[in-house]
């Protein structure tokens, strides 16, 4: 099989493992970085390193690093520790390498303030908003300053095998309906995250930042009775309260990354949680 150059996934979990997973298959090397690399599968090679306090050793080879770390809580110190300290890291880490690789860093569209059901695109101002929001907004920020060539995924909410708080709250009969009309969510299913980093890291001269997202942003509560008709249980009861939830209210648009020849595989809640719900896909640590 060719040898196409390294590539390293900086921040080997779940969402970090498909994409290895799917370079691997292309006839790439990839490193995995995490802190316990032994959690990362073959074929890739698993490294140990704590992305928050160290600097990764980058091989000069090198011809795609993907940052794909994940905050362990909503604190935000630990936010600040995965997602400036962590690309810091990594990025003193490809300086001191000398390696000229492509950078694709995934974000969240949490950075979009919105919540007047408004349609969301690439233009639309990032302002965070929340305090866990500011600190993607500051990541966003240094990755701009000292990698301008980057590109930035912001994805929407993934959902997929093993990321099934939403049918396991209809299940539990926990979920509820929201009081008056509920707000838009957006996701996209793990497996077409996976695919749109691999794609952002191969196609010539991408844009600077893409939204990761399905077809079809969806009020939540058509969500969960959808899944309470898959599920055969009870559809939730109406809930009592405040409607407004962390997400705030947002149309996302893929239009962007639709452009580029990516295609999500799910292209609405439905066909991806039918495929969770038969228990398609692999389950990652």
């Amino acid at each position: 099989m060719q040898h196409h150059g390294t590539v390293v996934i900086a921040g080997c979990g779940d969402l970090g493992t498909e994409a290895g997973l799917r370079f691997a298959a292309r006839g790439h090397h990839v490193i995995g970085l995490r802190r316990r690399g032994e959690l990362v599968p073959a074929p890739l090679e698993g490294r140990s390193t704590d992305l928050r306090t160290d600097v990764p050793t980058i091989p000069a080879d090198a011809a795609v690093v993907v940052v794909a770390t994940a905050a362990g809580s909503r604190d935000v110190d630990e936010y600040r520790a995965t997602y400036v300290d962590g690309l810091r890291n990594v990025l003193d880490g490809i300086d001191a390498s000398g390696a000229r690789p492509r950078v694709v860093v995934v974000s969240s569209t949490a950075v979009y303030d919105v919540d007047d059901g408004g349609e969301v695109t690439e233009d639309t101002p990032a302002r965070g908003g929340t305090p866990t929001a500011a600190v993607l907004v500051e990541a966003e920020e240094l990755l701009r300053r000292r990698a301008p060539g980057a590109v930035l995924l912001r994805l929407s909410g993934v959902y997929g095998p093993g990321r099934e708080r939403l049918i396991d709250q209809v299940r539990s009969g926990s979920a509820r309906l929201a009081p008056g009309t509920s707000p838009h969510t957006n996701r996209i299913h793990r497996d077409d995250a996976a695919e749109a980093l691999v794609h952002l890291a191969t196609i010539p001269d991408p844009a600077p930042t893409y939204l990761g997202t399905d077809d079809e942003p969806a009020r939540l509560d058509d969500v969960l009775r959808f899944l309470a008709r898959e599920l055969g249980v009870d559809e939730p009861p109406r809930g009592d309260g405040d409607a407004r939830q962390a997400g705030g209210d947002k149309r996302l648009s893929n239009t962007l990354l639709r452009s580029t020849g990516w295609a999500p595989r799910y292209p609405t809640f439905r066909e991806g949680y039918r495929a969770v719900l038969a228990g398609e896909g692999a389950r990652h640590a």
